[in-house]
C-alpha cells in the first residue's frame, strides 16, 4: 500500500524548516529530493571502496568497477534498452544533447533541416542552433497553441525529404504538458529522420521503454529521479552510436594510442573519456531501484491526485491563470496572478517555507509565446501531500493580499 507519510520518512530534508515553517518543497521539476537509500549509497562508496575504475587490478578498483557497471545494467533494464553498451554515462541531459549535436556536425550538409518544438528547454534549442551555424542546416519549429499543446498537423507538414533530425522533449519542464512522442517518432521515421527525445522531465513520472518508443536517442538526468546531480545518460541505438565520432578525447575512450594514430574503444567507452562520476553512476542505479520499489503506477496515482487537487484550489484564487492546460499533463502547474510579478510571489511564499520556481524556466520562447516575463511553477513529486498543496494555496493568497 502506498503510504505517503511513510515514504516521506525516507527523505531527511523534508523534515527541516525554512524561515521557521515546515519546508514545502514544490520545485521537483528543477531537481528532486534524495532518499536516505541514495544518500547511504553515496556515503558507502566514499567510505568503503572509492577508487578509479576499469584500470586497476586491486580490490577497491574492481569493486568500484563492478558496481558502476552493475548500475549501468540497472539503467539498461529499467529503460529496456536492447544492449548495455547503448547506455552512455554523461554529466546529465545537457551534456548528452551536446554530445549528439557535436557528432552530427560531420553528418549534415547545407540545406538539411532540423526540427525542434516550441516547448523546448534551452538545452534542446541552443545546441541545435549551434549545429546549424556549423553546418548550414536550417532549424524549423513545431508551433503550439494557447493550451501549450503542440500542433501535430503542422509538424507533419514540416516533415520532408530534407528533414534529418527531430528533437522534442517528452514532457515540458515549463508547463508539464506530455507530448505525443510515439507519434512524433513514427512520423519522423516515415521520412527517414533521426529522433532524439529529451526525457529530463519525464523519467521521474513515467517508466520509459526505449524499444517500444523506437527512438534513436533518449537523454535524461539522475537528479530529477531522486539521484545525484552531475550524472545522466545518453541512450542511442547501437548503429547510430557507431556512426557518431567521439565527443572528447582522453583516457578510457581509446583502444591504442601512438603519436602516429589512435584507435578508439568500443561502445560505450568510446564516448566516456576521462574519469567519470563513479559515485554518481552507482547512486543513479540506487535511485532507480528506489523508484521501482515505490512503483511507477503508484507514483502516477499520487501525482495525478495532487495535480487535480492543486489545479482546482489554485483556480479558486481570483485573477490566477494557469499556463499549459492540455489534457495530457503531468504534475506541474505554471501560473501567474493578474497584475503581479511571479518573482514577487515566489519571494513572499518562500518566507512561508514554500519552495517553488519563478522565471522563464530555461524556456524563454514559451514565455514569449504567452507574452509574459515568466511564471510561478509548482511541481509535485510522489512524496508531496494534500496538506502541502493547501499550504501553497494559503501562501499564494497571502502573497496576493500583500502585493495587491
Amino acid at each position: 500500500m502506498f503510504d505517503v507519510n511513510e515514504i516521506r520518512k525516507d527523505f531527511p530534508i523534508l523534515s527541516r524548516k525554512v524561515n521557521g515553517y515546515p519546508l514545502v518543497y514544490l520545485d521537483n521539476a528543477a531537481t528532486s529530493q534524495k532518499p536516505q537509500q541514495v544518500i547511504d549509497c553515496i556515503v558507502d562508496y566514499y567510505s568503503n571502496y572509492n577508487a578509479n575504475i576499469h584500470r586497476g587490478v586491486h580490490t577497491l578498483s574492481q569493486e568500484a568497477t563492478d558496481k558502476y557497471e552493475a548500475a549501468r545494467n540497472t539503467i539498461k533494464e529499467h529503460f529496456n534498452a536492447s544492449k548495455t553498451s547503448e547506455i552512455i554515462y554523461t554529466s546529465g541531459t545537457t551534456h548528452s544533447i551536446n554530445l549528439v549535436a557535436s557528432g552530427f556536425t560531420s553528418l549534415l550538409k547545407k540545406g538539411d533541416e532540423i526540427i525542434v518544438s516550441a516547448l523546448e528547454h534551452h538545452s534542446n534549442i541552443v545546441p541545435w542552433q549551434m549545429l546549424c551555424e556549423r553546418t548550414g542546416a536550417v532549424l524549423k519549429v513545431i508551433p503550439m497553441n494557447q493550451e501549450g499543446v503542440l500542433d501535430m498537423d503542422a509538424y507533419v507538414d514540416l516533415l520532408n525529404d530534407k528533414t534529418q533530425l527531430v528533437f522534442v522533449n517528452h514532457i515540458s519542464n515549463a508547463l508539464g504538458i506530455i507530448n505525443p512522442i510515439k507519434f512524433i517518432i513514427d512520423q519522423a521515421h516515415r521520412v527517414g529522420a533521426v529522433v532524439l527525445i529529451d526525457g529530463a522531465q519525464a523519467c521521474s513520472h513515467v517508466k520509459v521503454d526505449f524499444q517500444a518508443l523506437d527512438c534513436d536517442f533518449y537523454v535524461t538526468s539522475a537528479h530529477k529521479m531522486c539521484g545525484p546531480t552531475g550524472v545522466g545518460i545518453l541512450y542511442g541505438k547501437e548503429a547510430w552510436l557507431e556512426k557518431l565520432p567521439p565527443y572528447q578525447g582522453g583516457g578510457e575512450m581509446i583502444a591504442e594510442v601512438s603519436f602516429e594514430k589512435t584507435t578508439y574503444a568500443g561502445l560505450p567507452h568510446k564516448f566516456e573519456a576521462g574519469t567519470p562520476n563513479i559515485c554518481g553512476g552507482i547512486a543513479f542505479g540506487a535511485a532507480i531501484d528506489y523508484l521501482n520499489t515505490i512503483g511507477f503506477s503508484e507514483i502516477a496515482k499520487q501525482e495525478e491526485m495532487l495535480l487535480e487537487y492543486a489545479n482546482k484550489k489554485l483556480l479558486e484564487i481570483e485573477g490566477l491563470k494557469i499556463y499549459g492546460t492540455g489534457s495530457e499533463k503531468t504534475s506541474v502547474i505554471s501560473f501567474n496572478i493578474e497584475g503581479l510579478h511571479p518573482y514577487d510571489i515566489g519571494t513572499i511564499i518562500d518566507k512561508l517555507g514554500i519552495a517553488v520556481r519563478t522565471g522563464h524556466h530555461c524556456a524563454q520562447p514559451v514565455m514569449d509565446f504567452f507574452n509574459i516575463p515568466g511564471t510561478v511553477r509548482a511541481s509535485f513529486a510522489f512524496y508531496n501531500t494534500i496538506e502541502e498543496v493547501d499550504a501553497l494555496v494559503s501562501a499564494v493568497k497571502k502573497a496576493k493580499m500583500m502585493l495587491s
